[in-house]
């Protein structure tokens, strides 16, 4: 049994016998300075522990995004404008069942086919990229391709239902009637307008794979942000918790904001004093 001398002992050692607003003042100086303090269960810094695993989240998040945006937009494109056709029907078959598949379950059958046709699995053991490029792209092209194809099924479907309405807008219909090349309708005057929907779903898409790939990395054997989470959740770390949580909101702001920034790329009329 835990005396309470104890006790008193690790409220002290962690702070927790100090007034909260004394508290609370500490634990914001120490995340402005990247002192979020230490894990209640390895007794490492929480940056260290975060850090270790942040590179192959990330790394993981941003090729999933790359395959995404290079699969849904020629997709939902081509979707749209064979609209009701059976490259539409295709194209939606696809989406639909990247929406239906697990990308954990997905995983899977990559790994078994893998082993069943080429006798070979990706390495168990993560590599950096900048030590040894070859190793690291073959272990993490797979649960990257195994996300992006869910997260592709999502952008895609938005492309095209954006695209959808563009084109029933009276500047198409100005644009053909003057003679515009069909080509350059699309691409200047419906791509544009149609892809604002679309980066909002993509910024949300990459805000949420910082955090949300558990079951995949489980499959993959990757000792990722997810994993982590789960791991801090399970041995009641709340020091390593909120660190986490903290992350996953400021990477939510963070894209959120590189989101309103790309609007006002591709849309001039939302730009800072456009008129």
């Amino acid at each position: 049994m835990v005396t309470q001398e104890t006790i008193d002992a690790e409220r002290a050692r962690l702070g927790l016998d100090r007034p909260l607003g004394v508290q609370f003042a500490d634990w914001m100086v120490g995340l402005v300075t990247l002192d979020l303090g230490k894990s209640m269960w390895t007794d490492r810094p929480v940056t260290e522990e975060i850090g270790l695993r942040l590179e192959l989240t990330m790394q993981v998040a941003i090729m999933a995004t790359i395959f995404a945006v290079l699969i849904a937009i020629p997709l939902g494109t081509i979707s749209a404008l064979f609209k009701d056709t059976w490259v539409d029907y295709a194209v939606r078959l696809i989406t639909i069942a990247g929406l239906a598949v697990p990308s954990f379950w997905l995983g899977m059958i990559i790994i078994l086919a893998l082993l069943y046709w080429f006798n070979w699995l990706p390495p168990i053991t993560y590599t950096p990229i900048y030590v040894d490029p070859v190793a690291n792209i073959s272990q993490l092209i797979w649960p990257a391709l195994a996300v992006g194809y869910r997260y592709s099924a999502v952008v895609a479907r938005m492309v095209r239902s954006s695209i959808v309405e563009v084109m029933k807008e009276d500047y198409i219909r100005t644009a053909r009637a003057k003679g515009v090349f069909e080509k350059l309708v699309v691409a200047r005057h419906a791509m544009r307008n149609a892809l604002l929907p679309a980066i909002t779903v993509i910024g949300l898409e990459f805000a949420f794979l910082i955090g949300g790939l558990v079951v995949t990395e489980q499959v993959f054997n990757l000792n990722g942000l997810g994993k982590l989470f789960v791991q801090a959740v399970s041995r009641n770390d709340f020091t390593l918790i909120q660190a986490i949580v903290m992350l996953i909101a400021v990477v939510f702001i963070v894209t959120n904001l590189i989101v309103d920034l790309l609007y006002a790329l591709f849309d001039p009329r939302i730009r800072l004093g456009g008129k």
